[in-house]
């Protein structure tokens, strides 16, 4: 035990004080800091109004066009609109919109003129308008005032409630919640998994395991390897934990709650309160002291079960390094596979593909992490959450004797070209 420990300090050290862990620690809460600061500094900074110029031939839109959004409009007349299609610019519009003399039943006609493509801000927002007043022109015509037709409208809420406590939820929020759990555990086994393959593999061509192996046994050297490595993503996520945490906090300090309303919704201050209230009550539903522990357990066997088998397959690359993708696909196939499931697990957590999804180990991971947010025991229940815990615990095993016996012998081989059909041959082989 004291040797493994040895080399897990040994990982451990030497990939912390790389310059590459401390950008790679630092990029991801700045990214996170971007997408809330640059969304708030883009509504809060001042846009360029854009002046739209209106021929109504009609006589229906004139002065019923709404400002917003820096989209304003300017009703010309006596001007013919060749004329002002040609010279729009020079007036300093942006554009012209020709309403002509339609049918009210089978309107018709509608063009707008431009030098380039209109934006989808001014594109959309004149399509709603001119069917919005279309509309109450015609409820005019038939009889119906407006306001009626706001009185039938229907706008009511399901309040949707899960557990015995009957709290608030929401499907939005389980969703999110939980692809985003399941993506990060399948960039980690990917990311963290195939650093440890290329650690076995530099070590192998450089020789450096030779010398390691004289004074540990192979799986000691592997097992060190995986579990410092482990040690480094742990530590990256709780400094990631600490930095969001902090910049979360410190938002509020710089930014007012006006502007920070603005970048949430360009509408009533009133409703994004609402919106906000609503969402920090849903986000509240979800059982964090149930999933934050099951991300932590799952997110070290996903990485246990798949870095042993990468270690594998890194001491089986020699010299030639484009012998890494033909190796790696058994191991990587199953990720991709996971993740696929996982995508299919949060639109319906409780289907048959997700929860045998959620209970076999290799794709346990991903698509348990995806499930979970939906409510234990209620989407979950206990015993499917144990026994992919008993099975995820079970695979890890199993492939770390697999790995064992794989790399105990492939470390030592070189310049001899090794297949898995090789490989597997070791591990039945008696040692």
């Amino acid at each position: 035990m004291e040797k493994i420990w040895l080399i897990i300090k040994r990982e451990f050290f030497t990939r912390v004080r790389k310059k590459s862990f401390l950008i790679t620690t630092l990029l991801v809460p700045l990214a996170f800091a971007a997408m809330i600061i640059v969304p708030i500094l883009l509504s809060t900074s001042s846009s360029e109004h854009k002046l739209i110029a209106v021929v109504d031939k009609s006589g229906l839109f004139e002065n019923k066009f709404p400002d917003s959004k820096g989209v304003y409009f300017k009703y010309v007349q006596n001007q013919p609109v060749d004329s002002l299609k040609l010279h729009y610019s020079e007036l300093g519009y942006e554009g012209v919109l020709y309403i002509p003399d339609f049918d009210i039943n089978r309107p018709s006609g509608f063009e707008f003129y431009s030098s380039g493509q209109a934006s989808i801000t001014i594109e959309n927002s004149i399509n709603k308008d001119i069917n919005s007043i279309i509309e109450k022109k015609r409820m005019e015509l038939q009889g119906i005032e407006p306001s009626k037709m706001d009185e039938i409208r229907s706008d009511v809420e399901v309040t949707f409630k899960n557990g015995k406590d009957e709290k608030k939820g929401s499907s939005w929020v389980s969703y999110g919640v939980g692809y985003a759990s399941g993506f990060i555990i399948y960039f980690v086994l990917l990311l963290f998994g195939t650093s440890v393959m290329r650690g076995v593999m530099e070590e192998k061509v450089s020789r450096i395991a030779e010398v390691m192996i004289s004074s540990v046994k192979p799986f000691q050297l592997m097992m060190g390897k995986i579990v410092g490595i482990a040690a480094v993503g742990l530590l990256q996520f709780f400094i990631w934990g600490i930095f969001i945490t902090a910049i979360y906090s410190l938002i509020p300090l710089f930014f007012s709650p006006e502007s920070m309303q603005a970048a949430a919704a360009q509408g009533n201050p009133a409703q994004t309160a609402e919106m906000v209230h609503r969402m920090r009550e849903v986000i509240g539903s979800i059982n964090w002291g149930l999933l934050v522990p099951c991300f932590v357990l799952y997110f070290l066997g996903g990485y246990l079960f798949y870095s042993a088998l990468y270690a594998a397959i890194g001491s089986l690359v020699n010299e030639d390094a484009s012998d890494v993708q033909q190796l790696t696909i058994p191991v990587t196939v199953p990720i991709i596979i996971g993740i696929m499931i996982m995508m299919k697990a949060v639109q319906d957590p409780g289907s048959p593909l997700a929860v045998w999804g959620s209970i076999i180990p290799f794709t346990s991971p991903m698509v348990m992490m995806a499930r979970l947010p939906y409510g234990v025991p209620g989407t979950v229940p206990y015993w499917q959450l144990g026994l992919s815990f008993a099975c995820l615990i079970g695979g890890f095993l199993g492939t770390t004797w697999l790995a064992g016996r794989i790399y105990r012998t492939g470390i030592l081989m070189y310049g001899k070209k090794i297949t898995l059909k090789e490989a597997m041959k070791w591990v039945v082989r008696k040692p």
